[in-house]
């Protein structure tokens, strides 16, 4: 690239403007309650995966399964408590 085809350098101290961040709304209620259940079933699940891990004596993949377990209710009640 030339010296001729350089792109044009922005003036000294120009700072650009932040974008405006959107609005934040609450999801409506029932939208909230669908994705909790949803969250419960898949909870469920992994909490099945890891008694059965742990009754045959997979014990990584029962801890795995009831930190999974833990975590998928723990996101669904706050999905259905904050919005």
């Amino acid at each position: 690239m030339s010296e001729d085809e350089a792109l044009p350098e922005d003036p000294v101290g120009r700072v650009p403007e932040p974008e405006p961040e959107p609005s934040r709304e609450p999801r409506p209620l029932v939208e909230r309650i669908g994705l909790a259940c949803i969250a419960l079933a898949i909870g469920a699940m992994f909490g099945g995966v890891g008694y059965a891990a742990w009754l045959g004596g997979e014990w990584f993949l029962a801890i795995i399964g009831a930190i999974s377990w833990v975590m998928t209710w723990w996101v669904g009640i706050l999905t259905l408590l904050r919005g």
